[in-house]
């Protein structure tokens, strides 16, 4: 597994993010938000240090595309699926441009005015839309849970089953749910269980502490025996530091390193 710096770790642009995390040894970061940035600057310093951009947001600079992806609204509805697309279309470019392999996105927060089937079908169909996007990029779509108890809510996407129903529904290897450990453990707990249950349907991992969301070993998970799970899953991919971080990231990196080698 690569333990990955958060993009909020370190500080400037893209470009910078990455040498400051190079420089912390580490071998991939994930700032996210890449709308505005210099993308080829960021690519010479992927280039240059072997730090990589491990995951963007699916984003668009189109305000009404935009508005129509966003968490206010989303791919719950019905009318945001031709929008996703032409984001995920924007993003999947800058993607290619930074050599990343990830993109995340999200559903969009509940409805009323019509059922929960309903909403589960809306994003099957904006997913299935895009499918052909995807062809021929070697880039996987990771549809991520967020806890509506306390950071999100509102939000439709709460549980790693119902994410898991999607994934299996779409049916595509490209297509896969960002498991974030933050997330989960106030949602629903059963963190082993549920990353061993649905390692499949698993293509990102996100890491934060429960409470406060800062870095792994400051609250309530026993992130050594989370990790190990994951690793037994076969999942050698990115694990991402998605949290703050309560001292130094010169101090507190070490400690996060040390954690894969238990």
């Amino acid at each position: 597994m690569i333990m990955t710096c958060s993009g909020g770790w370190v500080h400037g642009n893209y470009a910078e993010k990455i040498r400051a995390a190079a420089k912390l040894g580490y071998k991939a970061v994930e700032p996210l938000c890449w709308l505005g940035e210099d993308l080829r600057a960021a690519r010479q310093a992927m280039d240059e240090t072997g730090c990589v951009i491990s995951c963007i947001l699916i984003q668009s600079a189109n305000r009404e595309i935009a508005r129509l992806i966003d968490n206010s609204h989303g791919i719950v509805h019905e009318d945001a699926k031709e929008a996703f697309a032409a984001a995920l279309a924007e993003t999947i470019a800058a993607a290619k441009v930074l050599g990343c392999k990830k993109i995340v996105f999200t559903s969009g927060n509940e409805r009323f005015d019509v059922s929960r089937a309903a909403q589960h079908h809306n994003i099957i169909a904006a997913i299935q839309n895009a499918l052909p996007l995807l062809e021929d990029t070697g880039i996987t779509i990771v549809l991520e849970p967020l806890n509506a108890l306390a950071d999100h809510k509102g939000y439709y996407l709460t549980t790693s089953r119902e994410c898991a129903e999607v994934i299996r529904a779409v049916n595509h290897s490209q297509v896969k749910m960002l498991f974030d450990v933050y997330h989960q453990q106030i949602t629903e707990g059963n963190l082993m269980n549920n990353i061993t249950a649905y390692a499949a349907e698993i293509g990102h991992y996100h890491l934060g502490d429960v409470p406060g969301r800062n870095e792994p070993g400051t609250g309530e998970i026993n992130y050594k025996n989370v990790l190990r799970a994951i690793k037994a899953t076969g999942y050698d991919n990115f694990v991402v530091l998605e949290c703050g971080c309560t001292g130094s990231v010169e101090e507190v990196s070490p400690r996060m390193f040390a954690l894969l080698e238990e």
